[in-house]
């Protein structure tokens, strides 16, 4: 599971739920977690967060991370960009072909979280086959 710090609980739910169609599952007021293919993502208030880590909630800068979301297709990572976009999100970086065979962009959601969007023809995404 990753949970998010974020700075307006009510808009990166808004963001996350409305904006990009995750599915929210239910939670206390003070954090919203969503289901994501094989894992869960959550979103807690900034400050509390950071108290409950003990480290300081001030940010800076670039945090040496971003978070990946791979999908099946080329047509699906421009169409979770577009969906981003107009949702609120930052685009950093427009899907393109990479260096190593696959097709990702990059947005930067409502509190600059950035996210990588990609298409690996390597690497498999989805339910598990049953039949392997």
């Amino acid at each position: 599971m990753v949970t998010l710090g974020v700075e307006d609980l009510t808009r990166s739910i808004r963001f996350y739920e409305q904006g990009l169609g995750l599915p929210r599952m239910d939670s206390p007021p003070e954090i919203a977690f969503f289901t994501l293919n094989g894992s869960w993502l959550g979103l807690y208030g900034r400050e509390a967060l950071a108290q409950d880590a003990a480290v300081s909630a001030v940010a800076g800068g670039f945090p040496g991370f971003s978070l990946a979301h791979n999908v099946c297709s080329e047509a699906e990572v421009d169409d979770v960009m577009a969906q981003a976009a107009l949702a609120g999100a930052i685009v950093t970086k427009a899907a393109e072909k990479t260096s190593w065979g696959g097709y990702a962009g990059y947005f930067s959601d409502p509190d600059g979280y950035l996210w990588e969007v990609a298409h690996n023809p390597q690497f498999w995404v989805g339910p598990a086959d049953e039949d392997a």
